[in-house]
């Protein structure tokens, strides 16, 4: 019964990622019946918790979309680059972090990566140096944000244990940022430079390089608004960390629960003072990626849940062993999970209660977390796909064997980093 289930959990994840979007999720629910109608397994349970508080964040996020709140991050992040030229390459996965970090969702770097190629085009710099290590700290910053979807999950992980979330930004920010300029470094001077690169000087000769056009500012009232909408959302981040901080001051109220409330009500704050249209929040792209994940988290984790309940026991006895002699191994569980599940969020709920089941303690669990940043590793994941295909110079590629990519040094370089420094402090400040 272990290795059917087994077999057919992998077959619906692997389908399910290649189908894409809501596709995880969908034929998750088809493995889910499978399980429970057919072979008879206990239907576990859906992260009701981690659910809840993904849908409040995203709502919260949608809204100041609607408000032109990210718009205006980006205009911010423009500026910076575009005064600073000569030097992208460090510039541009620091500022990515940081836009990623305060907004929670990977949804910005979209319209961030064409200004990274433009940028670095017209200062002579090869695009792959600072597009390549942009995705990773992409990546990076959501796992270290206080409000990303996979943050979350960790804080629905390790809801029944002492660590919260100061501890968790104790750790995870310091450990992210030493990765990020890891993978700074190894990229500083890759690859031939771009005057002399022949793929860049072909299409050069063959008129392939076009201009981007210039963002358009926000003005007036917009602009305002935009500022007004930013304002009020970081003012409920700093809530939720203050909340963290000093329990006191929500009684009887678990974090999770905190968390919901206060987005919902950044939500309803910034709808009602800044002009943003509830039906431009439904439709933006953060509210439809919020979904997808949304549907995914639901599909996988139930059928995982399914599957971990029916095998408990045989999964950690298995397991029991090595990690209890190398705890750091539970690191690779993380990293090739978040390849197939193409989720932090998804891979971090499915883990947890395998996590639980082995003994394994919150320190251990948040020191090996960065390692759920494998989603670079097949050259499938959105920002990977468009970071290639919005770089007109051609140096940003997909190799012939497709896993040498641009991505997989830089990468690997950083989540080995980050994860070993989450190590080494998780072990110093938790007990």
């Amino acid at each position: 019964m272990l290795w059917l289930g087994l077999a057919i959990l992998l077959t619906c994840i692997l389908i399910g990622a290649r189908i894409g979007g809501i596709g995880l999720g969908a034929v998750s629910g088809l493995g889910l019946l499978v399980f429970v109608f057919a072979l008879g397994m206990p239907p576990g349970n859906p992260p009701s918790t981690v659910l809840g508080m993904i849908i409040a964040v995203i709502t919260a996020l949608a809204v100041m979309q609607a408000a032109g709140g990210l718009d205006y991050l980006l205009e911010l992040a423009e500026g910076i680059l575009r005064r600073n030229p000569a030097r992208i390459t460090i510039l541009a996965p620091i500022v990515t972090y940081a836009l990623i970090f305060v907004s929670g969702t990977q949804h910005v770097i979209y319209a961030l990566l064409p200004i990274i190629a433009e940028v670095s085009r017209k200062a002579g710099i090869r695009p792959e140096r600072p597009l390549s290590i942009s995705v990773i700290a992409s990546q990076q910053g959501l796992t270290a944000s206080p409000i990303s979807a996979v943050t979350v999950a960790l804080i629905g992980a390790l809801s029944g244990s002492a660590v919260g979330l100061p501890e968790i930004l104790l750790v995870t920010i310091p450990a992210t940022l030493v990765g990020v300029g890891a993978g700074i470094l190894v990229v500083f001077r890759r690859g031939a430079e771009l005057a002399d690169d022949p793929e860049y000087r072909r299409r050069v000769a063959e008129g392939k390089i076009a201009e981007a056009e210039a963002s358009a500012r926000l003005l007036g009232p917009a602009r305002r608004n935009a500022i007004g909408s930013c304002a009020v959302f970081f003012a409920s981040i700093a809530i939720v960390v203050l909340l963290g901080l000093v329990p006191e001051l929500r009684p009887n109220v678990e974090m999770g629960r905190a968390i919901m409330i206060v987005m919902l009500a950044c939500a309803g704050a910034t709808l009602l003072l800044f002009g943003a249209s509830p039906e431009a929040a439904v439709k933006g792209g953060v509210m439809k990626g919020g979904l997808v994940a949304f549907i995914s988290i639901l599909g996988v984790s139930w059928m995982g849940s399914s599957f971990f309940h029916a095998n408990e026991t045989g999964i950690v006895g298995a397991m029991s062993g090595l990690v209890t002699a190398y705890p750091w191994s539970f690191a690779l569980c993380l990293f090739v999970l978040s390849i197939l599940l193409m989720s932090q969020a998804a891979t971090i709920v499915t883990l947890a209660p395998v996590a639980v089941g082995i003994g394994l303690s919150p320190a251990v669990f948040l020191g090996v977390y960065p390692a759920v940043n494998g989603t670079f590793f097949l050259p499938t994941y959105g920002t990977v796909l468009a970071a290639v295909s919005l770089d007109q110079t051609g140096t940003t590629r997909i190799g012939k064997f497709v896993v040498n990519h641009s991505f997989m040094l830089p990468g690997i370089v950083s989540t080995l980093v980050s994860t070993a420094v989450a190590l080494a402090l998780g072990s110093t400040f938790i007990q």
